[in-house]
């Protein structure tokens, strides 16, 4: 699985990996269960949160390559 900035939120927090949930959560993005985490792309919810998206997919990807 790769992460791209383009993905939902919904489906980042369905792969059920937790490392992945703390990634966002440690970012800011703390609302899982709001609406916008099902209509939202990793980057929509990164330019909401001031956080560079690239940043966050490459986080992700490089914790995804360790396992």
């Amino acid at each position: 699985m790769t992460i791209s900035k383009d993905m939902m939120i919904s489906q980042i927090v369905q792969t059920g990996d937790i490392e992945l949930i703390k990634i966002l959560m440690n970012v800011g993005m703390h609302c899982f269960g709001c609406p916008s985490a099902q209509l939202e792309t990793l980057e929509q919810a990164c330019d909401t949160h001031g956080v560079n998206a690239d940043e966050v997919a490459k986080q992700m990807n490089e914790y995804l390559a360790t396992k």
